[in-house]
């Protein structure tokens, strides 16, 4: 699936709204490229098995190997869970409506050369997998690493211009080093990682293109590297004049030297992502949609009480990081107030029900009536956590002639960029 520039970068920005402090890394890939196992879906009640009319699918129980059956060109096969074993076990409802015996996982392969396996009515690289699960079917996609960027670099940084090639290298890179640095994460559900905001938005072969192929291939293996460690390779849409230290977006996380404050001025007066629609920002909310937003956020963070919420008297930026940003925001009402950590605040101080605010990089206006809070103004800048590296900063930069290394290693100072496969 293609994106605008602005819906891919603010796709990256969700992401890292997502994103959180990172297990310990797994150990440098060797004598290959990896595969990397995505979640597709989580806790789905069906999946539809084919359908696009381009190949055969051949389909194996996912425990010890033994064939299923073919799933021929066009038709559809579709797993639900199995009643008798309460969704432990799967059953396959072929195209003639004949069920399978149940299974607790199939893998499905396109044996048809250059075809590519079908799920819910989307086109794979790789092997797909669904494994039954009681709360529901885990639909998961097993690919080599090289093809998994290829489907994520369009959907993360956008279609861009041929000045604008080293942000998609450096995208490539990024993306690359992220997911071989968060392999295994969620090995106890049995993949490495989500298809969506979680990690990275990945779309497989539908948002492939020449131009996210081309990136992959010239930076083939390529990571950022911190002492011979694949690095924390956070990104953001747009830091708004500086990105911010890790342990500014995080709570738990701890302070790396690669992830610190780096401005992003290009020594003109101006700055590399003042190119992005949500450099500068305005949200404003009048007495009544205040109140509305926190009755609904707050619960999220802490407990009301009995009474509901009590009027609001006053908003406050309580504290600052040291990049300038909200560490804690604090909500006055006419009996006591109530601390909100910065980690926090952009879900808590909402613009509407359904979008975050853009970054927690803002300054309040706050105008009172009858000693209640009528009007607050959030002036802000950028959009997203501000950690690692800046989308629409690494676009201006490479529109400055900057190359995909130099990008890197700004944004992330003192790594490395080494090729480990």
């Amino acid at each position: 699936m293609r994106r605008s520039a602005t819906r891919a970068l603010a796709s990256a920005t969700l992401l890292a709204v997502a994103a959180c402090p990172r297990p310990a890394p797994q150990p440098s890939p060797a004598g290959g490229e990896p595969e990397l196992r995505v979640a597709l879906a989580a806790q789905v009640p069906s999946v539809v098995l084919g359908g696009d009319g381009g190949g055969e699918l051949f389909v194996t129980d996912d425990g010890n190997g033994e064939p299923i059956g073919s799933i021929t060109a066009g038709a559809r096969w579709t797993a639900v869970p199995d009643s008798a074993s309460g969704g432990a076990k799967l059953r396959l409802l072929k195209a003639d409506g004949t069920a399978t015996e149940p299974h607790r996982g199939i893998a499905v392969v396109n044996v048809t050369e250059d075809r590519f396996a079908m799920a819910n009515g989307r086109r794979y690289r790789g092997r797909i997998h669904v494994v039954a699960g009681r709360s529901g079917m885990t639909l998961i996609n097993r690919l080599g690493i090289e093809s998994y960027i290829a489907g994520v670099v369009g959907p993360e940084i956008g279609s861009r211009r041929p000045d604008e090639e080293a942000a998609v290298l450096a995208q490539a890179v990024v993306s690359r080093s992220f997911a071989l640095r968060n392999r295994g994460r969620y090995e106890s559900l049995g993949f490495d990682a989500y298809a969506d905001v979680r990690d990275q938005v990945y779309n497989g072969v539908a948002a492939e293109t020449p131009q996210a192929w081309a990136a992959v291939r010239r930076t083939a293996g390529q990571v950022l590297r911190y002492r011979g460690e694949v690095i924390d390779a956070y990104f953001h849409s747009t830091c708004g004049g500086s990105t911010a230290g890790v342990e500014e977006a995080f709570s738990t996380a701890s302070a790396r030297p690669y992830l610190r404050p780096v401005s992003d001025a290009n020594g003109k007066g101006h700055y590399y992502c003042d190119i992005s629609p949500r450099f500068r920002w305005r949200e404003e909310w009048d007495g009544p949609e205040l109140r509305a937003i926190f009755t609904r956020t707050l619960p999220t963070v802490m407990p009301l009480g009995g009474d509901g919420l009590q009027p609001i008297t006053d908003v406050q930026v309580s504290r600052t990081t040291r990049s300038g940003r909200v560490a804690e925001l604090r909500i006055v009402f006419e009996r006591g107030d109530v601390r909100i950590a910065g980690g926090n605040v952009r879900s808590v101080l909402r613009p509407d029900a359904d979008r975050t605010l853009n970054s927690t990089a803002f300054q309040l206006t706050v105008t009172k009536d009858g000693g209640q809070v009528s009007r607050l103004v959030a002036a802000g800048a950028g959009s997203g956590h501000a950690v690692g590296m800046c989308q629409w900063g690494a676009v201006g930069r490479a529109r400055a002639g900057q190359d995909y290394r130099r990008i890197l290693s700004t944004y992330f100072p003192g790594t490395t960029l080494d090729r480990i496969y």
